[in-house]
């Protein structure tokens, strides 16, 4: 057993990290309504979004950032926050293309493989990925049935949600569901 690999282990966070659009249009869901009026519901069409990148350990530190897209520079970037914040730790994430394909990408963890650790979770299985439920809390209690007078606005309040939510989601139980899966 290599002592240097347990001391490592020992010192490392385990973060969990995903990403998320949030579209500025109102979201429209079932409700129910008397049967003899007609809801009426705002809506934008709008086609601008928000590329919403969150990090959450398992001691529960967040970390949130808005970026106007999802690409290779901007996941990179927000691995490099993630990285300064957690010094060590092992990162659990999805299988998308900046994080599992992209060079540059590749390239960073391997440069920080003692210190940055990525586990790739099973493609398609979102219920293994905590973020998946703050982003559907999220979207819920800032998109349902609500009106932003403007994309600005709307951007605003989603900093200032992230900035001020605690989630107080358990992490372990997300990542046991993996490991239950693969016994």
């Amino acid at each position: 057993m290599d002592i240097h690999n347990e001391e490592q282990k020992k010192d490392s966070a385990v973060v969990s990290l995903d990403e998320s659009f949030f579209f500025y249009d109102s979201m429209v869901r079932r409700v129910w309504i008397d049967a003899k009026k007609r809801p009426v519901v705002r809506i934008i069409g709008s086609h601008e979004l928000s590329c919403l990148f969150g990090a959450v350990s398992i001691d529960g530190k967040q970390i949130f950032r808005q970026y106007t897209k999802f690409n290779t520079e901007t996941f990179l970037d927000f691995v490099k926050i993630i990285h300064s914040m957690f010094p060590k730790c092992y990162l659990f994430m999805d299988k998308a293309s900046p994080h599992y394909k992209s060079r540059r990408v590749k390239e960073y963890l391997e440069e920080n493989k003692n210190t940055l650790v990525p586990v790739y979770l099973p493609t398609a299985s979102p219920e293994f990925i905590m973020l998946e439920e703050v982003w559907n809390i999220a979207k819920r209690e800032m998109l349902l049935l609500e009106y932003y007078s403007s994309f600005e606005d709307f951007r605003e309040k989603i900093s200032e949600y992230f900035r001020t939510k605690r989630f107080g989601l358990n992490m372990r139980n997300y990542l046991l569901r993996t490991v239950q899966e693969h016994i």
